[in-house]
């Protein structure tokens, strides 16, 4: 497939940044810095438009509505050359990322970057070698067996209720769900709805510490009086 024409010049212009929302792959896809990303993602686009991205995605981070970046700045962080117009190693790197599609560019001059990669299609994994291959179908059988996040809150809510009909406190609950490997935050949501279901609906709230006696003032004298005492 050959690579798009980008009209982009070297040295001196800039490119606008923005981010390429996509609902599906922000959920479900890698980060470009993930260890996917470097094993299965690196030999298929490159080591120029792999590095292009992690850098485009770390400014995004820190201007998660856009920029502008220099073009010649850009290129010379990745140690890319300039030279050739539109055949420099830079904007080669640019057009091989939108021939993925995990970049686009409008007639506005804006590079749309995705901030999360899919996992590769078959196309793609046939394309890496016999090793990677192997390795990227064991990834896949190792993700099929992981329980899902919505699996894991069943389990974890599931485990909090059986503890609460056992009559243990929200901290021994919570102690024994942390033992069983659940992230903490899982762990108290999942106490949350157990105390929930248990009630009725409504989340049980904690027992205020009984207040304790204060002591009567003593008068000028020193002497101290109990409620009811008539002070002469």
């Amino acid at each position: 497939m050959p690579l798009p024409q980008l009209d982009l010049t070297l040295p001196t212009d800039t490119i606008r940044v923005a981010p390429w929302p996509d609902p599906v792959i922000d959920r479900l896809g890698h980060d470009p810095r993930s260890s996917y990303a470097e094993t299965f993602w690196l030999p298929v686009i490159g080591p120029s438009t792999f590095l292009l991205l992690r850098r485009l995605v770390a400014g995004l981070d820190e201007h998660p509505d856009g920029y502008d970046m220099a073009l010649l700045d850009g290129a010379q962080a990745l140690g890319l050359g300039t030279k050739g117009g539109r055949n420099a190693p830079f904007v080669r790197a640019i057009a091989r990322s939108i021939q993925f599609k995990i970049c686009g560019h409008d007639h506005q001059g804006t590079l749309t970057v995705r901030r999360r990669l899919a996992p590769l299609t078959r196309h793609q994994v046939s394309r890496l070698g016999p090793a990677l291959r192997d390795e990227h179908e064991a990834w896949q059988r190792t993700e099929a067996e992981r329980p899902t996040v919505e699996e894991v809150r069943r389990r974890a809510r599931r485990l909090a209720l059986s503890l609460v009909e056992l009559g243990e406190d929200d901290e021994a609950i919570e102690h024994q769900l942390h033992r069983w490997r659940l992230h903490p935050a899982m762990a108290h949501e999942a106490l949350r709805w157990a105390r929930e279901r248990a009630t009725g609906g409504a989340v049980a709230a904690p027992s205020a510490p009984t207040p304790r006696p204060v002591p009567p003032p003593p008068n000028r004298s020193g002497q101290t009086f109990a409620p009811g005492d008539q002070v002469a």
